[in-house]
């Protein structure tokens, strides 16, 4: 890309930036917890459509990215290139944008089931634990891969990796938390992980309930194990 060329792109990203419904946006997403449109139209307080409108013009100049899970659409900021621009405008501005502040039960927004997998902080923890330990890595679109290294591990640590990969379903893919809006692990191996976990003991699940109680015992081994620090 030639001087020109630069200068060109640069005015197309402040363009897209200089709105404030798209500023709005961009702060609310800044946290790294995805949104809906809906969600997204409300904070810029603008009308589905237009919201829908100012969405695509932010995606065009790569600033944000979509993920679609189920019937949802959920976006978030493309990457960190993007979140420290909007930082230091932020200082320059001499503005700092409120946090994203989860009005979930406490108890489901620590620990709960998503259909068979773990979610919630502990959840998003264990994910990212996962991903920090290279055990896991991106796959295609939000699909993960298992690494040797994490087969290994996770094998060792009682999860039944074979008999996971056996199943008709998605093996391992980034679901978005509903609480957390980060994602968790789901899929047949956060299935696997789950199963052994309950049958350690070290989670216990509520009855009639889908919260998860991490017990004493299972602190440490998470910890231990996985890295996740609660």
């Amino acid at each position: 890309m030639d001087a020109e060329d630069t200068d060109l792109a640069v005015a197309r990203i402040a363009a897209a930036i200089g709105e404030p419904a798209r500023v709005r946006m961009l702060y609310c997403l800044h946290d790294n917890h995805a949104r809906t449109a809906t969600e997204l139209a409300v904070i810029a307080e603008v009308s589905p459509s237009t919201a829908s409108t100012h969405l695509n013009k932010l995606k065009e100049e790569q600033l944000i990215e979509m993920q679609v899970q189920g019937k949802h659409r959920y976006y978030r900021l493309k990457d960190s290139n993007v979140a420290r621009a909007l930082e230091s405008l932020s200082v320059i501005a001499g503005h700092k944008y409120k946090q994203f502040v989860p009005n979930t039960p406490v108890a489901l927004r620590e620990a709960r089931t998503c259909y068979d997998h773990i979610a919630g902080r502990v959840g998003v923890l264990l994910h990212n634990c996962l991903v920090k330990l290279h055990w896991i890595s991106q796959g295609s679109e939000d699909n993960y891969d298992l690494t040797s290294h994490g087969e290994k591990a996770l094998t060792t640590h009682g999860i039944d990796v074979e008999d996971a990969r056996l199943l008709r379903r998605r093996f391992a893919y980034a679901c978005i938390d509903w609480s957390e809006r980060q994602p968790h692990l789901g899929g047949a191996l956060a299935a696997a992980i789950l199963k052994t976990a309950l049958k350690r003991k070290w989670v216990t699940q509520q009855l009639d309930s889908r919260a998860l109680e991490v017990t004493r015992s299972g602190k440490r081994e998470l910890s231990a194990r996985f890295g996740v620090e609660l």
